[in-house]
């Protein structure tokens, strides 16, 4: 489930994404039926994945020794606050910005913005692990005949 729907900025240390919520998305189903709001753990995940990309971008242009074969796995969130309710049909914009990075682990900021306001933030830490192979892969499930 892709969270992002458009980069807006980029530098080596910061990321803009936007993502407008559609009135069908899964997540509105059961909160909350008669008055959806987006969930925390979506918000969050929004900025994990607007996080990711930054990653991404920094690996690209060769700052890091990350490889194609890492992936950013969360390892930590603090200090999560929600001010505002996000709904159906609103455009956020997720403010990324890379504090540290100590060896394979990275500190990150990410913020929501709702019509230029704080909507949520949070403090979060990544670590490079290495991505699922066919041999470390978990199993598939089996379908039944």
């Amino acid at each position: 489930m892709l969270l992002v729907d458009e980069i807006i900025e980029e530098t080596e240390t910061t990321i803009v994404c936007k993502k407008t919520f559609a009135d069908n998305e899964f997540f509105f189903q059961g909160h909350f039926p008669d008055s959806p709001i987006v969930p925390g753990v979506i918000q969050c995940e929004c900025c994990l994945q607007s996080g990711a990309l930054l990653l991404a971008g920094i690996s690209a242009s060769g700052s890091t020794s990350n490889d194609d074969d890492e992936l950013p796995v969360a390892t930590r969130m603090d200090s999560v606050k929600f001010k505002r309710m996000i709904r159906p049909g609103d455009e956020i914009e997720m403010h990324v910005t890379l504090n540290e990075q100590v060896s394979n682990a990275s500190y990150l900021t990410g913020k929501i913005l709702l019509a230029g306001k704080l909507a949520m933030r949070l403090d979060f830490s990544v670590t490079m692990s290495p991505a699922p192979t066919s041999s470390n892969a978990p199993p598939k499930k089996e379908s039944a005949s």
